[in-house]
Order: C-alpha cells, then structure tokens, then sequence
C-alpha cells in the first residue's frame, strides 16, 4: 500500500507529484487516438496487424503481471512497479481503440451492453461463489 507524504497541492499525486490528469470519456480517447493516428502514425495498420500488436501488448502485460504478482522474479534491468503497469495497460488500451475506430465500434455502448450482459447473467453467480466468500 502507498503511503501517502505531505505536499503542497492537493491535486497531486502523492507519489508522482505530477498534474492532474484530465478524465476524458471513451468517445473522448476514441477520438484522441483517431487524431494522433492521421497526423503523427500517418495510418492505421491493418486491422490483423493491430490484431497482432494487441497480442504481443497484452502479453507484455502478462509478463509483468506474472512477475510483480506471481510466482516469477524480475530479469536484472526489467522495468517493474505501478509506472510500468501503468504503461502496459496503456498500450493494450491504445491498440484496442485503434481497433474498435477501425472496425467502427463505438466503444462507450459496446462497454454499456456489456455491463448489461454482465449484470444479467451473473446477477447471482459471484454472490453464490464460495471462494469469493
């Protein structure tokens, strides 16, 4: 658990000291990555190739998941720590927006229906589950 060390302004983060970061909606960081695409990536990748990258990102996350919380020790050098989880989850976010503004999915009802499935069906499951107890 962080602990938490005296500073100045409230809006910091304890542990970082940086600004305040704006929240944005899912159409908001749709939007961002389409713009960052068409003027600094020049172009989608293919939707495989992205499919792809989506993968390899997800397993960059798993292997530091595996390592900061399983049973694997770090490499000498290996960047670890909330910054580097932080950064994996980011790319996979990334790459998966690139995806859906590919394939035209609005990911803000896609998440909404999803919850709704979610809610549905499992609106007794976990409670029922004895090793959630």
């Amino acid at each position: 658990m962080l602990e938490e060390t005296p500073h100045s302004n409230p809006n910091e983060t304890p542990d970082t000291r940086e600004q305040p970061v704006e929240s944005i909606t899912l159409v908001d960081a749709q939007a961002m990555v389409d713009r960052w695409i068409k003027t600094v990536g020049v172009r989608y990748f293919s939707e495989l190739t992205n499919t792809a990258v989506l993968m390899e990102e997800v397993g960059e996350l798993a292997r530091l998941m595996s390592r900061s919380y399983g049973d694997q020790s770090f490499k000498s050098g290996e960047k670890q720590g909330p910054e580097a989880l932080a950064d994996e989850m980011s790319d996979v976010l990334f790459v998966l927006i690139c995806l859906a503004n590919q394939t035209g999915v609005d990911l803000t009802k896609a998440f909404h229906r999803g919850m709704e499935k979610r809610t549905v069906r499992d609106a007794d499951r976990h409670k029922s589950n004895p090793k959630l107890g």
